[in-house]
């Protein structure tokens, strides 16, 4: 394993690095970085969501531009408004010491005027949804007449959103000169199309398997009556109190319906989808990422973007019709070395799409029972017990009121006790 000062970086990058706790480079990293510092040639770099593919193009990028020159040199675009911030912040953060470097996001959502500003007053990197980047480009407010770099970030997801017609636009007004780099977890039909239509003597670089899941996910499965499908959901998060992840549904109406459901009956969880607002959005999303939910439950389109990397559980309330994304969202679990899991709700008639899925994933897959009553009862007390046994005491709070709880309880031996507040969970 290398380190990123082996990787032919500069000092500003290295230091930036080191302030951001990044040691060794990731596979995908450490085959990316040296060849674009040295090479002009075309890449398509293979690597699943959570690997670390924007730091693979960015800090090489980064490196590579005149800052001397305000002109927009190079251009990254992403499928969605989270994604498009999230690369942005991240080349800000590596860029910290890079002095002249200005980097804007541009996105659907937010105000274009002001979008507009950041880009007079020159930004070198744009990092854009295509939507809007090529509202921009139309409007003549972002030239591409400069531009040498042009990165496609998750390749795949842009066409499953319905953006090969931006994305063609896009790639046909820039020079024929300049360096393409496209990025994505697998390579349907119409990726391989737009690199034999727009890229040339492209180099390939995978950072494992194309079109597999990743390695730390165990995916497991529960077979059960259409109607008893919501009942699984519920036992599935009794069973796994600490559950932090994300319920996929197909549509947004059934989204909407199982997260009513889920808060109706107690459980911390909320939607997300397209009828949302951008500020309704933006909330969700946020009380995720910190936390304050343990469940979100979103459709694939909703979901594209958002980037948490602890997830502990990603729950298939129905399985896709597209085998290719069942791995994306086993994806977003087991991420940075962390074990993860896969959960499927189907009936008996999908147990041929699961030997299908199982098959493409290379992994075996577990066929578990529902949850019993029992079993969650048991899973819950223990967790409980857990809980109680870590908690830290602060006695300056509490130590004026023990002497009467102290003889409130005396006539309980320990057994009672324990029974007594082992009851009071329920």
């Amino acid at each position: 394993m290398i380190t990123f000062k082996e990787t032919g970086l500069n000092q500003d990058i290295l230091k930036a690095l080191d302030e951001l706790g990044f040691e060794n480079p990731t596979p995908i990293q450490e085959k990316t970085i040296p060849h674009l510092l040295s090479e002009e040639q075309d890449l398509i770099g293979f690597a699943q969501t959570g690997t670390g593919k924007t730091a693979a193009f960015g800090l090489p990028v980064i490196q590579k531009i005149d800052t001397d020159s305000k002109k927009t040199q190079a251009i990254i675009l992403s499928p969605t408004r989270e994604l498009c911030v999230q690369i942005a912040k991240d080349l800000d953060n590596y860029s910290k010491y890079t002095k002249g470097l200005s980097v804007a996001a541009v996105y659907g959502g937010a105000s274009i005027d002001q979008q507009v500003r950041s880009l007079n007053k020159g930004a070198q990197i744009v990092v854009g949804t295509p939507g809007r980047t090529l509202d921009l480009i139309k409007r003549k407010k972002l030239k591409l007449s400069t531009v040498r770099f042009l990165i496609l970030d998750e390749a795949d997801e842009m066409l499953t959103m319905g953006f090969k017609d931006d994305l063609d636009a896009i790639l046909e007004g820039t020079p024929d000169d300049k360096q393409t780099l496209l990025f994505s977890a697998t390579m349907p039909k119409e990726i391989a199309a737009i690199a034999k239509k727009y890229m040339k003597d492209a180099i390939e670089i995978s950072a494992g398997k194309k079109n597999i899941g990743a390695e730390n996910v165990n995916h497991v499965y529960y077979m059960v009556n259409a109607r008893d499908r919501y009942l699984a959901l519920k036992r599935i998060a009794d069973i796994n109190p600490k559950i932090y992840g994300i319920v996929f549904c197909r549509t947004r109406r059934e989204t909407k319906e199982v997260a009513e459901k889920l808060m109706a009956d107690g459980y911390n969880a909320d939607a997300l989808h397209g009828d949302l607002s951008q500020a309704q959005r933006d909330y969700v999303m946020n009380r995720f990422r910190v936390k304050n939910l343990q469940l979100l439950v979103a459709t694939d389109v909703a979901a594209r973007g958002l980037d948490v990397t602890d997830l502990s559980h990603i729950i298939n309330y129905n399985l896709p019709d597209d085998l290719e994304v069942y791995i994306h969202r086993s994806g977003r679990t087991g991420r940075a070395g962390k074990k993860g899991v896969c959960l499927t709700i189907i009936h008996s008639r999908e147990t041929g799409k699961i030997k299908m899925i199982q098959k493409k994933v290379g992994k075996p897959f577990e066929h578990a029972p529902v949850p019993s009553g029992k079993e969650i009862c048991g899973k819950q007390l223990y967790n409980l017990i857990d809980k109680i046994e870590k908690i830290e005491v602060d006695n300056s709070q509490i130590d004026q009121f023990l002497p009467e709880i102290y003889k409130k309880l005396e006539w309980l031996s320990r057994e009672d006790l324990i029974k007594h507040f082992v009851s009071a969970w329920r």
